[in-house]
């Protein structure tokens, strides 16, 4: 058939020749090659524009609107269908505009009346539509001028190509989009893929498991016993540790020596092993927190002592805590039934508590990176989200005891780490019936800790008490990779929120890698 309407291309016959040359010329006029994208329909006998919109384009461009609406109407050929409603309606709206402009008013009510009646305009369209014209921005800059109405049918062209079906016309930048949704779909299905790098056109993408942590980088031996938890800062500036050994630990990356670490503070004020660490948004404080005891807060930069919030006297013992996204609030939660969850600003001062019967023991709580939502394990087996604000609550019951919980770094998920050798993530929306589950890592006894992390937090990581690290990459229920190096149960894992190749991970023998 004339230009080759049916002859198809590519080793699966799926193209049709034609379409793929007049993306590929529409593809050169929108990277500004006009020469080239001209000589190609010439030589081709394939136009990027359609016979039916450079009729209209042209009709437009000279203000030439009854043949303009009459183009509409042989393209749209559905009297009722309201995308064509729309784009007359869009015509008439302009041709309006332009005889206002001119002071042309009786024009304008001609046209007016004339069309109204084809387009099915009611007193109650006629009205939005004058109230269209009115309030205008282009019925604010005085007299119309040659260059000011070009500009304004060009615009009326780009709205009207928006709604015209195909194959009158084509979707913007078309090849550009069929080509980026056929990256996206390698990436989608590339399991390590890992980098912000631009991907190469020039072969198909498929990382390999270089683009995530897999080997030994640096192990740091300061504390003195088991450290049972790990967590890098929010710029991934710092990591922090906790250890039976009462203490809690500052560590700083070295950026000019590969990304080193050094020990920048050892915090000594705790009378109790220290279980747990949190980070306030801007990195300048840190919240440690006393097995079975109280919860302190230390400046980063010089490791001062700034707050304990309770004490051991009045027995209010900290199970978990986190802050708010302004730094100056945080929420910590309570093993005893009766302390409940309580929110403290910096210097102390209690904002608001949540205490009696329907709060039982904490286990661990986050609150989301808006701000909006609590999430808070309690008794072991329940999960509540509560909205802030709304006061709504959503509750979640797992059949095994939770020992963690962690959320993502877009605040859409949470993941809970259960003594059944599972972790299941949960969409916070409240959309799935059911989480996804990962399996193979090993945990009975003690507390571990998973994140999650990489590229748009596209994987978890895990402790295990075989003294392995398991990753499993989020479209699959297995581990991906299973690190080795530690002796002894590791406790807690944390991924680096700006470097997506770097994970620490803290053991019972001692060692964060």
């Amino acid at each position: 058939m004339e230009n080759g309407l049916w002859e198809l291309l590519g080793s699966k016959g799926l193209l049709k020749r034609h379409e793929f040359i007049r993306i590929l010329v529409q593809c050169l006029y929108s990277l500004g090659f006009k020469k080239s994208a001209s000589c190609l329909e010439h030589e081709s006998n394939i136009l990027y524009k359609s016979a039916d919109f450079g009729l209209l384009e042209k009709q437009v461009l000279s203000g030439n609107w009854d043949s303009c609406l009459a183009v509409l109407d042989r393209i749209f050929d559905s009297s009722s269908d309201h995308t064509r409603d729309t784009a007359l309606y869009l015509v008439l709206k302009q041709c309006l505009v332009e005889y206002l402009k001119q002071g042309d008013i009786s024009l304008a009510l001609n046209v007016l009346r004339k069309q109204a009646p084809l387009l099915g305009m009611g007193k109650e369209k006629i009205h939005r539509l004058a109230c269209d014209i009115v309030y205008t921005k282009e019925m604010e800059s005085g007299e119309a001028d040659s260059f000011l109405v070009q500009d304004l049918r060009k615009n009326l062209l780009v709205e009207l190509e928006k709604l015209i079906p195909l194959p009158i016309v084509i979707g913007e930048r078309r090849l550009e989009h069929l080509v980026e949704s056929a990256v996206l779909h390698q990436i989608d299905t590339c399991l390590y893929h890992n980098s912000w790098d631009a991907v190469s056109l020039y072969k198909d993408h498929c990382c390999g498991r270089d683009q995530i942590p897999s080997e030994t980088v640096q192990i740091l031996m300061a504390h003195k016993n088991e450290v049972w938890f790990v967590q890098f800062s929010n710029s991934g500036k710092y990591l922090a540790t906790a250890s039976s050994d009462c203490t809690a630990m500052i560590w700083k990356l070295q950026v000019l020596d590969d990304n080193k670490v050094e020990l920048k503070h050892t915090l000594e004020s705790h009378q109790n092993p220290v279980s747990f660490v949190s980070w306030s948004p801007d990195d300048t404080k840190l919240l440690t927190c006393g097995n079975a005891e109280v919860l302190k807060l230390w400046d980063v930069e010089t490791g001062v002592l700034r707050h304990t919030f309770g004490n051991n006297n009045t027995g209010f013992t900290v199970s978990s805590c986190a802050w708010f996204p302004d730094s100056a609030r945080l929420v910590c939660g309570s093993s005893d039934p009766e302390r409940g969850i309580v929110m403290w600003d910096t210097d102390g001062n209690e904002i608001k508590a949540w205490r009696g019967t329907r709060i039982p023991k904490v286990v661990d709580l986050a609150v989301t990176p808006d701000g909006e939502s609590m999430i808070t394990v309690f008794s072991d087996k329940e999960i509540r989200i509560l909205h802030l604000e709304t006061k709504v609550e959503r509750v979640i019951s797992e059949e095994q005891p939770i020992t963690s919980l962690s959320v993502s770094s877009d605040g859409k998920f949470f993941i809970v780490n259960l003594s059944s050798q599972e972790i299941h993530l949960w969409d916070l929306a409240g959309e799935w019936k059911q989480p996804l589950k990962f399996s193979g890592h090993r945990q009975s006894k003690y507390v571990i800790r998973s994140c999650f992390g990489g590229l748009d937090s596209s994987f978890i990581a895990s402790g295990s008490e075989d003294s392995q690290v398991y990753l499993w990459n989020l479209k699959n229920a297995k581990p991906l990779e299973v690190l080795s190096g530690h002796s002894m149960t590791v406790n807690c894992v944390s991924w680096n929120p700006r470097n997506p190749r770097m994970l620490a991970s803290a053991s019972d023998n001692q060692k964060m890698q």
